[in-house]
């Protein structure tokens, strides 16, 4: 495995992988599960973390914990599980935050985004800048750049940024209360930030 990054360069950075959903809107049991480059999601994208330059992958469960955590791909990366993770996003935030290595930033992704790629990891890690939150953006139909996933939180940030999480919010709430400290990075070039919502996205994993 090769990362893009090198450890000595950057930050150490901890990648939190939010995996705990259902995948009820899809209707195929977790996405975490989904088949994907003859692994599952949770696998792959597990990989691109690392493989971008995040010095540790914690990847938070939920449903199905125990047979996510099972999967072969996953022994070379950490996993922990919110229990509460039916009551949304924000506990499975907070269950990553505090997962992560101590005084570590933080990137923070989705598992149900198959285009995320090691170059967007490694670009937003490069970009990143101390006591700031980096964001991935993607240009919408008019050209305007939309804050999408993977975000940096930086180390000094995490504490606040987890205790705002709530419901099926993870950092929206602080991005919301604190936009002057949120850098937004073009990765339009080399992703598409999609996600996996419903059947119709399917042709996302193709």
């Amino acid at each position: 495995m090769v990362c893009l990054m090198s450890a000595s360069v950057l930050p150490a950075t901890s990648g939190v992988l939010l995996a705990a959903g259902a995948g009820t809107r899809l209707g195929l049991g977790p996405k975490a599960l989904l088949p994907f480059r003859d692994r599952t999601l949770v696998e792959v994208l597990a990989d691109v973390l690392r493989e971008g330059g995040c010095s540790e992958v914690v990847v938070v469960l939920g449903a199905e914990a125990e047979k996510v955590a099972a999967l072969p791909g996953l022994s070379r990366h950490r996993t922990v599980e919110n229990p509460r993770w039916h009551e949304g996003m924000g506990g499975s935030f907070r269950t990553g935050i505090a997962g992560a290595a101590a005084g570590n930033n933080v990137l923070l992704a989705l598992v149900d985004q198959p285009g995320l790629n090691s170059e967007t990891v490694a670009r937003l890690l490069r970009k990143h800048r101390p006591d700031r939150i980096t964001a991935a953006a993607y240009p919408d139909l008019s050209g305007a750049l939309r804050r999408g996933h993977p975000l940096v939180i930086d180390a000094a940030l995490r504490e606040d940024a987890a205790e705002s999480a709530a419901g099926d919010a993870g950092a929206r709430h602080f991005l919301k209360a604190h936009p002057g400290l949120v850098d937004l990075v073009d990765c339009g070039d080399i992703a598409d930030g999609g996600d996996v919502d419903t059947k119709a996205n399917l042709h996302l994993l193709g």
